[in-house]
This record gives C-alpha cells, sequence and structure tokens, in this order.
C-alpha cells in the first residue's frame, strides 16, 4: 500500500471511530421478519419502546414478511453495517432458514450478534375436541388411527416437531399447509385441525380459557412462565425438544463499540420490572444475563445450528 493509501485507510478508520463514537445519531430501524400481530412483532415493539430511552434515538419497528422470514434477514445482510438496522432473529429465521430457504447469506458468518433476549416454550397443543388428554393418550390414539391426525404445517418449527413426533413415537400424521400460526390457531378453534405447534406466547389465553389443549412444553425443562404443562419427557416422549427464541443481530462488520451500546440498550429494557412481566404475560422464560450478551447469543446460535441443521436436512424439511 503507498502512502495515499496508507493516508487515506487511517482517515476511514478515524471516521468510523468518531462516527461509532457518537452512535447514534438517528433513528435506528428494527426488522421484524413476519407480519404485525404475532408473538415477534409484540416483543419487538415492547423492545423498542424501551430501548428508545437509553438510545435517545426511536427505535423503528418495520415489518418485512415473506418466505419464512429469509426476506427480512437477506435485508438485514445487504445493511450497512453502521447499526442502524438490527434484526429480531429467532429459531425459525437464523437456524431452520439456512436448510429451508438457502439463500445468498450464511447465518453463521454474515451476522453481529447482539443479544439473546428470550427462550420461547414451545407447546404442542390439540383441539378441545380430541380424544386423549394427555400426550400418552394422544399418542396411543395416533397409533390406534394410523394418518388421521392432523397437524398444522407453518413454519419449520411445527413440522420438525411433527417429524420428530413420528420418530420418537412410530405414530404417523398428516401434515396440512397453513400460512402462519394465526389462521392455524382459528382451525384448531373451530376444530379443524387437531394439532398445533406454537409458542406459548401465541396461546396462553386460549390454554387458560380451556379452549384448546396443551399435551407437553417441548423444553428440557418446565417453564417458569408455563408451569403447569409438563414438559415432553413427563409427559412421555423423551427426546422431543424443540424451544424457540428471540435475539437481536446486526450486519457482519457493525463496529463493536456499536454492538456494545446496542447491547446496553438491550439489557436495561430487560432488566426493568415491566418489561419482565409483558415477557411473562407473553409465556417467554426471559435468557439469563450471560445470554444476554453478544458472545452469549454467539455461543447459544452456534449451538442452536449445530443441533438443529444436520436434524432438519436429515428430516428432508422443506419449504411449502
Amino acid at each position: 500500500m503507498n502512502k495515499i493509501g496508507r493516508v487515506l485507510s487511517l482517515v476511514l478508520v478515524l471516521f468510523s471511530g468518531l462516527a461509532a463514537a457518537q452512535y447514534p445519531t438517528r433513528n435506528i430501524t428494527l426488522l421484524v421478519p413476519f407480519p404485525p400481530g404475532g408473538s415477534t412483532d409484540a416483543v419487538a415493539r415492547i423492545m423498542a419502546e424501551r430501548m428508545r430511552v437509553t438510545l435517545g434515538q426511536t427505535v423503528v419497528v418495520e415489518n418485512v414478511g415473506g418466505a419464512g422470514g429469509s426476506i427480512a434477514v437477506g435485508r438485514l445482510a445487504r445493511s450497512a453495517p453502521d447499526g442502524y438496522t438490527i434484526d429480531i432473529g429467532q429459531w425459525d429465521t437464523h437456524v431452520a432458514n439456512a436448510v429451508v430457504f438457502p439463500g445468498t447469506y450464511d447465518l453463521q458468518k454474515d451476522f453481529e450478534p447482539i443479544g439473546l433476549l428470550s427462550i420461547n416454550p414451545q407447546l404442542l397443543l390439540g383441539r378441545k375436541g380430541l380424544p386423549a388428554d394427555d400426550l400418552k393418550s394422544l399418542v396411543a390414539w395416533m397409533k390406534a388411527n394410523p394418518g388421521k391426525a392432523t397437524l398444522a404445517n407453518q413454519n419449520a418449527a411445527a413440522q420438525t416437531t411433527g417429524v420428530l413426533l413420528q420418530q420418537l413415537t412410530g405414530a404417523t400424521m398428516l401434515f396440512v399447509p397453513y400460512k402462519g400460526a394465526g389462521p392455524a390457531m382459528q382451525d384448531i378453534l373451530g376444530g379443524n385441525i387437531d394439532l398445533l405447534v406454537v409458542q406459548a406466547a401465541a396461546a396462553l389465553p386460549q390454554v387458560r380459557a380451556g379452549t384448546i389443549k396443551a399435551y407437553a412444553n417441548m423444553s428440557p425443562a418446565r417453564s417458569d412462565v408455563v408451569p403447569g404443562i409438563p414438559t415432553a419427557d413427563e409427559a412421555g416422549v423423551k427426546g422431543l425438544y424443540v424451544s424457540g427464541w428471540f435475539g437481536f443481530f446486526a450486519p457482519k462488520g457493525t463496529p463493536k463499540d456499536v454492538i456494545a451500546k446496542l447491547n446496553a440498550a438491550m439489557t436495561a429494557a430487560l432488566a426493568e420490572p415491566s418489561v419482565k412481566a409483558r415477557f411473562a404475560d407473553l409465556g417467554l422464560d426471559m435468557a439469563t444475563r450471560e445470554q444476554q450478551t453478544p458472545e452469549g447469543l454467539a455461543a447459544f446460535h452456534k449451538a442452536e445450528m449445530d443441533k438443529w441443521v444436520p436434524i432438519i436436512k436429515a428430516a428432508g424439511i422443506k419449504a411449502e
């Protein structure tokens, strides 16, 4: 590199350092990879409202749905690494889509982790009229009626759960494609579909009202926010684990100082009693303080990728 090149490089480094020191000076866009109204959107808006206080700038929530969330994630990958565009990622968008919607970005290399927000219990639900009141009797009924049970297949998490349930029990079911959890929830409430897999946040009101049956929380341990729902291990199907989660990501190359400021705003929001209460109402277990760090999310995300990508590939799970 010649002298002029070295000077220009030094100027760019100094300029980027100054920009990071002043960050943020304008609105920040928080991409939500699904339409308004779902649990992802709700959490994004809760966090945006509180992070504004710490950052001193408005955090604008922008819903960019389509292709299982891969459109929004692709946009994040192409965004400038300046901290003014981030996204709220989850299992579907930042793990399963590596297989289901292979694209022009690498989920492990093209993003900077900001921090993990929550671990989200996934529930296996049944319509009220199903002739089974617990997971053991559900499996027995499914085995006695091969292929009769219908499962809403609205995303990769639901499809993966169904495949694992069949593999672990020998029972079979019919997968019915849905465009989202909302229509699937309406159909299970109406008795038009037998089984549904969703995050607790999307189903707690109906479970509490007794309009649908909750067969299992598919986490390794019981959740503090849904303590009355047994794990799949406890309910009789060992190894049926499909937990959800929410985390913030930025484009690759975002300065560490900027990541640190975003993380500080995130953790300040999560420490607020009002935010903790709203997370509990949504059925979300808040991430540990260690998981809330960029390093914590990086380790968590790698473990999720290492575990699930081979399983999804082996099961042949694809977009529908």
